[in-house]
């Protein structure tokens, strides 16, 4: 039976209600996420809907809007020197966090530190920094060994590992371990005692925040928030999901089967959008510490015969109009966009070579897969990638799971065999990729890089001087250096750009495409 046959026979069936209260309470929105949510450490791992959780909870100093321009968001002023060595920062008044202490300088400071041990951006910033210091409760300054001008994008960039603050007490937490207790000055507090994992997560409204007065826009201005409480609701199978939906049991759901799509659509009562309209990039990455992939001929070897439309479909189903291929790192569309050595993906593809590089260096090492089974564009990509590899020749174990499960275990650099893991497929947001700046998977700095840990002090050199690049015609020169040294270094492969649904039940306003789920602003009609 074909996968949308099955699930439209699912929906007209007789359906178990979920375990979701009926007759949604008008002061209570709830929302189906992507995954199961495994933790609320904004820091520590990288998964979207840890993000998407925590920019409920926390909030950040500057905040991106739609033009991917920083806004201050819970700094009331700033200040640079003339030779962009020494930023000046200071709060806004009356800022408290969620266990009723007020914010001040040495949070954010004990905060941003933290966060620099993780992020690819902070691990830039932190190289450049000399004094990070508080002058008042409210006043801190940042001395630079040299200028960077893209501090207030690295403050307030929506991509993981956000740069969120917590209080001092516990950002003093090893950046290497999770956070025992998640308090945020953001306009949601997370109800611990009411997390269920697997099943709910719950968030009530903060009294005391204080919103600027600006209009809400992505992730500047005012966050005000029309709910008591924003109820998450785990419903790992799609056509239950979409049932919940349909009946009103649930407001919005995040990520919606797209074979879905046309059934909900026919539902008088349910809205079917775009998400994002910067898109997704997917990724096959593996990890470069241990064989078979530490051998850079066995990762050109799977990139020889990876087929991009064949992942893309895998992941949206039959309709064309919401993929693409792409022979880059970078977010097709946008300006930074770049080909240069895409031939090695975009080119005609070459099974017989990809088996020669095999016979020279493959010694029959067994393949661990990790594979999300509760997200379709992991495990749609991830079944794709199983049968191409296990046809060409390579030992592959299948290691079904959860995301949740993948998100902790690909964190380890053990060994494969003692609980570690050769690859795993993902993907990053369009607005993740625009540069090397939020994209964490192009570096190779190896122990500090990203999951997977390549190490490549070469294309390290030409992200550094992308970073100090006067003018956007040399940065564009440089990005074409990184795209083609990072597809023949195979750091990771894309396997394709595509676009995803978001719905919504037709009473709720205020919904905004977004690379995020944007809880502020929306309100039932």
């Amino acid at each position: 039976m074909r996968r949308r046959d099955f699930l439209a026979a699912s929906l007209a069936a007789p359906l178990a209600a979920p375990a979701i209260g009926r007759g949604a309470e008008q002061k209570v929105l709830r929302f189906v996420p992507q995954a199961n949510l495994p933790n609320l450490d904004p820091v520590w791992g990288t998964q979207y809907v840890v993000r998407n959780a925590s920019l409920l909870v926390y909030d950040t100093l500057f905040g991106i809007d739609r033009s991917l321009t920083p806004k201050p968001q819970m700094l009331e002023s700033f200040e640079v020197s003339p030779e962009g060595t020494l930023w000046r920062f200071r709060l806004r008044e009356g800022l408290l966090f969620h266990d009723g202490e007020k914010v001040r300088s040495t949070d954010v400071i004990a905060s941003l530190k933290r966060w620099m041990a993780r992020d690819m951006m902070g691990q830039v910033l932190a190289a450049r920094s000399l004094e990070l210091k508080a002058e008042d409760d409210r006043t801190f300054s940042w001395r630079l060994a040299k200028p960077f001008p893209k501090l207030p994008f690295a403050l307030g960039k929506g991509n993981p590992n956000l740069p969120a603050i917590m209080p001092e007490r516990i950002a003093a937490t090893d950046p290497f371990k999770l956070i025992a207790e998640p308090v945020g000055s953001g306009p949601m507090r997370f109800l611990t005692n009411e997390w269920v994992p697997g099943s709910r997560a719950v968030f009530a409204r903060f009294d005391s925040y204080r919103p600027r007065d600006e209009r809400p826009d992505w992730l500047a201005g005012g966050k005000r928030i029309a709910f008591e409480r924003i109820e998450w609701q785990i419903i790992p199978d799609p056509a239950t999901a979409a049932a919940a939906l349909q009946n009103g049991e649930v407001d919005w759901w995040e990520t919606p089967l797209p074979d879905l799509v046309p059934l909900l659509r026919q539902h008088p009562d349910v809205v079917v959008d775009i998400a994002d309209p910067l898109g997704n990039v997917g990724i096959l990455r593996m990890n470069h510490l241990y064989p078979p992939f530490s051998d850079v001929r066995l990762r050109r070897a799977l990139q020889k015969v990876v087929v991009q439309p064949d992942y893309m479909r895998a992941v949206v189903g039959s309709d064309d109009a919401l993929w693409k291929t792409m022979g880059g790192f970078f977010t097709p569309g946008t300006p930074l966009y770049s080909e240069a050595g895409g031939e090695a993906l975009l080119g005609p593809r070459d099974p017989d070579g990809a088996r020669r590089l095999l016979a020279e260096a493959y010694h029959g090492e067994k393949v661990v897969m990790l594979v999300a089974t509760d997200l379709v564009i992991t495990k749609g990509q991830s079944d794709v990638s199983a049968d191409l590899m296990q046809r060409l020749g390579f030992d592959v174990d299948y290691v079904a799971t959860d995301w949740g499960t993948v998100g902790a275990r690909r964190a380890k650099k053990d060994p494969p065999a003692s609980g570690g893991w050769n690859m795993f497929h993902t993907w990053l947001a369009g607005v993740d990729c625009i540069s090397p700046a939020p994209n964490i998977a192009i570096r190779t700095n190896g122990p500090r890089a990203w999951f997977g840990w390549p190490d490549n002090p070469a294309i390290e050199a030409l992200i550094a001087e992308w970073y100090d690049a006067p003018d956007p015609a040399t940065e564009r020169k440089v990005i074409d250096q990184i795209n083609r040294a990072s597809m023949e270094f195979v750091t990771y492969i894309p396997t394709g750009f595509f676009l995803g649904y978001q719905a919504w039940r037709r009473g709720l306003g205020g919904i905004t495409p977004a690379p995020f789920p944007l809880f502020w602003g929306v309100e039932r009609s």
